[in-house]
C-alpha cells in the first residue's frame, strides 16, 4: 500500500514529465529513476525560460542584476537542501565532473605524501578520480572492501584501513547498483578519529532524491549531486565544498576572487532549477504538516518520501496476497538481501539460469521500463564478488505507485510460467 493518500499521489504524479508515457513508445511504468529521474514540469519551463535569455552576470543592466539575484536565492535554497551553514555551491559540467574536481583539488592541496583512501562500494566518479590522482601525486590508494552480504561500507570497515597518515577519503552515500546507503555521518566520525585533517569527498548523486542531506552533521569537505536524478534536468552537476577545502590552493582564475570555484559564465538556468526542485520538496513537505517553517517542510518530505520508497520496495520484495514478491519468485537472488533497512528505492536481482537482458526485454515489451546492469566498468566492483555477470536494477522515485509495483510483479509471475 502506498505511504501518500491516493488524492496525494495523484497531485505528486501530475507534477512530473512523462509520469505515464514515453514520448518514443507510449504507455508505460517507469523504474529506471536511478539512470535518471523524472522531470518536474516546472524546471522544464524554467529551463526553456532561462535558454532564451542573452544576457550574462556581472553587467550593469536589470537583466544581469536580475540573473544574480536569482543565482543567489537559489544558492540560499540549496543551502536548506543540503542542510549546510557554511561553505558553498557552485555548478559544474556533470556530477561526475564535479567529483573529479574536488579529487584533484584535495589531493593536489593535501599535505605531501600519505594515502588516498577509497572503498570498492563506490562509483567510478570517485574511484577513477582517487586512483588517478593517487598516482599522479605519488600516493598510495588503499580500497575499503565493502559487504558482499549487506551491499554497503561501514564505519568500522574504513576504520581499519583508515591510518593518521591518509590524506584524503572518498565515501559512496549510495549505491546506484545494491541500493543500499550508508551511514555517511558514522564513517566520517571513523575517518576523523583517525586522520583528522583528511580530506572528505562524497558522492551523494544517487543519495539525493531518497533521504534528506545534512551536510552540517557530516564534517566533511565536499558533496555532488547530479541534478537530473534528483527531478532536475541533464546538463550540469552540482557541488557544495568546505571553507576549509576553499581555502587551500584551487583552480581558479588568475588574480581573481579567492574563494571563488566558478570558471566562467554560470548558467542561470541551472541555479534556477535547483529552486525549482525546492519548491516542489516544500509544497510536498507542506501537504504533510501545515507549517511555515521552510526547513520542516523539506524534512517532512524526506521523511516522507523515504516511506513512500520502503512502501514500494517492500511490496516489490514480499509480494501481496496472491501476488508473488521477488523473494517467493523460483531462483531469484537479491543483492543486499530480502531485509535491508538502509535501502534506499531500489532494488537489484537475478534470476539463475537466465541472462539479465532477456528479462529486461521482456518487461520493456510489457511496458515496465527496468536496466540491466553488467559487470562493466560501471557495477563490476558489485557483481564481480558476487560471481553475477548481470543484474536487473528496479530503481522507483516517491511518485511511483503501489499498483505500478504489482504490474511489475504480475509481469515476473507471468515470465515464470513461460
Amino acid at each position: 500500500m502506498d505511504h501518500f493518500s491516493p488524492d496525494l499521489l495523484a497531485e505528486i504524479r501530475n507534477k512530473f514529465a512523462f509520469i505515464e508515457d514515453c514520448p518514443f513508445e507510449g504507455k508505460r511504468i517507469f523504474f529506471e529513476n536511478a539512470g535518471g529521474a523524472l522531470t518536474l514540469k516546472s524546471v522544464v519551463e524554467t529551463s526553456s525560460k532561462f535558454a532564451a535569455i542573452p544576457d550574462n552576470q556581472g553587467r550593469t543592466n536589470a537583466a544581469s542584476v536580475a540573473l544574480m539575484a536569482i543565482i543567489q536565492e537559489a544558492k540560499k535554497d540549496a543551502s536548506r537542501l543540503f542542510g549546510s551553514s557554511t561553505g558553498q555551491f557552485f555548478v559544474g559540467e556533470s556530477g561526475t565532473e564535479l567529483l573529479f574536481r574536488l579529487v584533484r583539488n584535495a589531493a593536489t592541496s593535501a599535505k605531501v605524501g600519505g594515502n588516498i583512501v577509497g572503498s570498492s562500494f563506490e562509483h567510478p566518479a570517485t574511484r577513477s578520480a582517487a586512483k588517478h590522482w593517487a598516482s599522479q601525486t605519488e600516493r598510495k590508494y588503499i580500497n575499503v572492501q565493502h559487504e558482499d552480504s549487506n551491499g554497503d561500507v561501514t564505519a568500522q570497515l574504513y576504520s581499519q584501513i583508515v591510518n593518521p597518515d591518509t590524506r584524503l577519503v572518498t565515501i559512496l552515500h549510495a549505491s546506484p547498483v545494491t541500493g543500499i546507503s550508508v551511514d555517511l555521518e558514522a564513517i566520517a566520525a571513523a575517518i576523523r578519529s583517525i586522520a583528522p585533517e583528511a580530506f572528505i569527498i562524497v558522492d551523494g548523486v544517487q543519495y539525493a532524491a531518497h533521504g534528506g542531506i545534512n551536510i552540517d552533521q557530516y564534517n566533511i569537505d565536499g558533496y555532488a549531486i547530479s541534478p537530473y536524478k534528483m527531478y532536475s534536468r541533464h546538463g550540469y552537476g552540482f557541488a557544495w565544498v568546505s571553507d576549509r577545502l576553499t581555502q587551500m590552493k584551487h583552480e581558479q582564475l588568475l588574480d581573481g576572487p579567492d574563494d571563488n570555484w566558478e570558471l566562467g559564465t554560470r548558467d542561470t538556468g541551472s541555479y534556477a532549477t535547483i529552486s525549482d526542485v525546492v519548491k516542489y520538496l516544500e509544497w510536498l513537505g507542506g501537504k504533510i504538516e501545515n507549517t511555515d517553517s521552510r526547513s520542516v517542510k523539506l524534512y517532512n518530505a524526506a521523511k516522507a518520501i523515504a516511506a513512500q520508497e520502503i512502501a514500494l520496495t517492500e511490496l516489490m520484495i514480499d509480494g501481496e496476497d496472491n501476488i508473488k514478491g521477488l523473494k517467493d519468485l523460483k531462483g531469484i537472488e537479491i543483492i543486499g538481501g530480502e531485509k535491508n533497512l538502509n535501502r534506499k528505492g531500489l532494488v537489484s536481482f537475478r534470476i539463475n539460469g537466465i541472462p539479465s537482458q532477456v528479462l529486461v526485454d521482456f518487461l520493456n515489451d510489457k511496458g515496465i521500463r527496468t536496466h540491466v546492469r553488467k559487470a562493466d566498468h560501471y557495477s563490476g566492483n558489485i557483481l564481480d564478488p558476487l560471481g553475477w555477470e548481470d543484474c536487473v536494477r528496479v530503481s522507483v522515485c516517491h511518485y511511483n505507485s503501489s499498483e505500478e509495483i504489482k504490474s511489475l510483479l504480475l509481469a515476473l509471475n507471468e515470465f515464470q510460467l513461460d
